[in-house]
């Protein structure tokens, strides 16, 4: 096993606690312990436990192997590590020239940007991408609502191809293994929204 960043001080900024503590409730959530998320990961159990007491920081790999085994995905891990910074207000407005929100996200070698704040019953997403070929299956507990606002995509749900223009959508439960792709070769765009986590307690994923 591996870890992919040495360990950080303890006095490891406020950001890199809320986000190991972000990754200690999903894995609580998950019911998963430790050696199990560490033997999925391929990444070591010393490194991990550090991670989740703030005393080291993961490479986007690393937290992307994280999200995958969790079955989240890092940008959501993040939003809900920043949550804990602030209180969530009753309205949120997020302008579309908010460039630097954009996360590398994983999705068909896309980035993704959060449309509200973790920690809210619903995770809304824009994400993009150009990937022409199929990438990793994705499953996650939640129930997800996809909605193509630009471009064409190749969507595959339990193993059935379709393909989805502007305008188009799709919802599938959770437990459904899913995946998306470039139809044409061409830049794609969605808003996802993906249900909170399950099983982390009231007003939590």
């Amino acid at each position: 096993m591996t870890s992919s960043i040495a360990s950080r001080p303890a006095n490891a900024d406020d950001a890199d606690a809320r986000l190991g503590a972000a990754i200690r409730r999903v894995r609580h959530a998950r019911g998963m312990t430790l050696v199990r998320l560490a033997e999925t990961t391929d990444l070591s159990h010393p490194f991990l436990s550090q991670l989740e007491r703030g005393l080291a920081q993961p490479s986007l790999s690393s937290l992307r192997r994280i999200a995958s085994a969790l079955e989240t995905s890092p940008i959501e891990l993040i939003a809900e590590a920043d949550a804990a910074a602030s209180a969530h207000p009753a309205v949120e407005v997020h302008r579309q020239a908010a460039t630097d929100e954009a996360v590398p996200e994983g999705f068909a070698a896309g980035s993704a940007r959060m449309l509200a704040r973790g920690g809210r019953p619903l995770h809304p997403m824009e994400v993009s991408g150009g990937a022409t070929e199929p990438g990793e299956i994705f499953v996650h507990a939640e129930d997800e609502f996809l909605y193509v606002i630009e471009g064409a995509i190749n969507i595959e749900v339990e193993g059935e191809q379709s393909t989805l223009e502007a305008g188009d959508s799709a919802y599938y439960a959770g437990g459904v293994h899913h995946r998306w792709w470039s139809a044409n070769g061409r830049t794609y765009r969605l808003v996802v929204v993906k249900q909170g986590l399950r099983g982390a307690g009231a007003g939590r994923w």
